[in-house]
């Protein structure tokens, strides 16, 4: 077939197309492109964070580059594991990439994680904690969380060409990628920004007997979203039970 041939044959094709199709189609290839299944995954996040869905309605949406920033003991990890106890409790597989080794296995087990369906990864550098979330994702996992521990970072930071990489694998393949760093390290490739920062620490105590922490306020903040205009915060207040590892809950 010769390409004059091709042109006309593609523009018989495109005149017999109706309704929206008809206007947006300019050429064949686009019929391979991949759609974005945007299936929002509010019902896993409303349990893991009581209050975020205030702050995202629509919860996030698969196939999506979430950053959560957060510094040293300021809870980050413990949303980590929140979500993935919610995710794994709600049937759903996760991977976890901990490139800051902060799990403690009877931690997470205290959680509610399922370790049936959660796969651990411990990367040496940012660069293979890059490459696995990517292997993650290719290989189905709707839920991806990416830890990268306390700087400084094994590695670097990684080019934002990486990230961008990362964010558009997540876009194929379906899968949520959930990045949580000291600081922010994807650049554009965020589809969404929280951070989240601590205020003051809680102790229960009184007369000569030890004080006791009971926890920490912090308040996350939404920093980026889509149609997001400005920053949103809500206030968190995290929960050091002496039974069970740290919770999170939603401040009065």
């Amino acid at each position: 077939m010769t390409l004059p041939q091709a042109r006309i044959e593609r523009s018989e094709l495109l005149s017999r197309l109706e309704g929206p199709l008809a206007g947006k189609l300019r050429s064949a290839r686009e019929l391979l492109r991949p759609e974005r299944r945007s299936e929002p995954v509010p019902t896993v996040w409303g349990r893991a964070i009581p209050g975020l869905e205030r702050l995202l309605p629509a919860g996030f949406a698969r196939g999506d580059l979430v950053e959560l920033t957060a510094g040293r003991s300021g809870g980050r990890f413990a949303c980590v594991l929140a979500l993935l106890a919610a995710a794994t409790a709600s049937g759903e597989n996760a991977a976890l990439i901990d490139l800051g080794d902060g799990l403690d296995p009877q931690a997470a087990t205290a959680t509610g994680i399922d370790w049936n369906r959660l796969l651990w990864v411990q990367p040496r550098d940012i660069r293979e904690a890059l490459a696995a979330t990517e292997a993650a994702l290719t290989g189905g996992f709707p839920i991806v969380a990416l830890d990268l521990g306390l700087p400084p970072l094994p590695g670097g930071r990684g080019a934002e060409t990486m990230w961008i990489r990362l964010a558009r694998s997540a876009r194929a393949h379906g899968g949520l990628a959930f990045v949580a760093a000291p600081y922010r390290v994807s650049g554009t490739a965020a589809a969404t920004v929280l951070e989240l920062r601590r205020s003051q620490a809680r102790w229960s105590g009184t007369g000569g007997a030890p004080l006791l922490l009971d926890g920490t306020n912090g308040r996350l903040l939404l920093h980026k979203a889509p149609h997001l205009e400005g920053s949103r915060g809500e206030t968190l207040v995290f929960s050091a039970s002496r039974k069970r590892e740290p919770r999170v809950a939603l401040s009065a």
